[in-house]
C-alpha cells in the first residue's frame, strides 16, 4: 500500500513515506542529486516553520542551511524510528532554538515583519488586519508554543509527531498547545477591545 501525503508547501501532488526514506538512503549514500531534490521538496516547508517558530526573517535562510547540512551529515542516522519529515522537522527545530540562543534572541519576539499592502476592497483590507493580530498574537508566544502551533495547524502532524519533533514528551505537547491557546485567545480579545 503507497502511502501519501498531501505537499503542505502547495506543490503538485504528494511524495510518499516511501520515496522520502528512499530519497534519504540516497542522500546517506552522498549522492548530491538526491540532496538537491530533498533540499527543493523540503526548502518551502521548513522556511515556513522556521519563520513560524524564530519570527526573525534575517535567521531563516541560515536556519535552513544549517538544518540540511545537519540532514547531508546525519543522513546515515535515519533509523525508520519516525517519518523522514518527523526527523528534518526536528533538526530544524533544534536549529532554531539554537541559533536564538547564541544571538541571545531566544525570548525575543520582536523580530521584524514584513506587512503585506495589497490594494483593494474592504475585505481584503479587513483580511490584512486580522492577519497581522494574529501575526502578533503569535508573537507573544515562546517559540516552544510557537513551535507546537506551526507544527499542528500549518503542518498538519499530531501530538506523538510533534513530541519527536521537539523531543519532549507528548504530555508537554499538549500542555504547550493548551497555554498557546489560551494566550492566544487573551491577546487577541485584548487587540479587540483595543480597536
Amino acid at each position: 500500500m503507497r502511502r501519501e501525503r498531501a505537499d503542505p508547501a502547495g506543490g503538485k501532488g504528494g511524495v510518499s513515506v516511501d520515496e522520502e526514506a528512499a530519497l534519504l538512503g540516497r542522500v546517506a549514500a552522498e549522492e548530491t542529486d538526491a540532496f538537491e531534490a530533498l533540499y527543493r521538496l523540503y526548502s518551502p516547508r521548513l522556511q515556513r516553520f522556521v519563520r513560524g517558530v524564530t519570527k526573525q526573517p534575517a535567521l531563516i535562510e541560515e536556519i535552513l542551511d544549517d538544518t540540511m547540512m545537519v540532514v547531508w551529515r546525519k543522513a546515515y542516522t535515519f533509523n525508520h524510528s519516525s517519518k523522514v519529515s518527523t526527523w528534518i522537522f526536528a533538526i530544524a527545530y533544534r536549529q532554531s532554538l539554537k541559533t536564538l540562543k547564541r544571538l541571545g534572541h531566544l525570548q525575543d519576539e520582536s523580530g521584524e515583519r514584513a506587512d503585506v499592502s495589497v490594494p483593494g476592497p474592504d475585505d481584503a483590507l479587513q483580511l490584512l488586519e486580522l492577519r497581522k493580530h494574529l501575526d502578533d498574537a503569535l508573537g507573544t508566544l515562546s517559540p516552544e508554543q510557537r513551535a507546537v502551533m506551526e507544527l499542528t495547524y500549518y503542518f498538519g502532524y499530531a501530538c506523538r509527531e510533534i513530541a519527536q519533533i521537539m523531543g519532549c514528551p507528548v504530555d508537554t505537547v499538549k500542555t504547550r498547545m493548551f497555554y498557546a491557546r489560551r494566550k492566544l485567545k487573551a491577546s487577541l480579545a485584548s487587540q479587540r477591545e483595543a480597536i
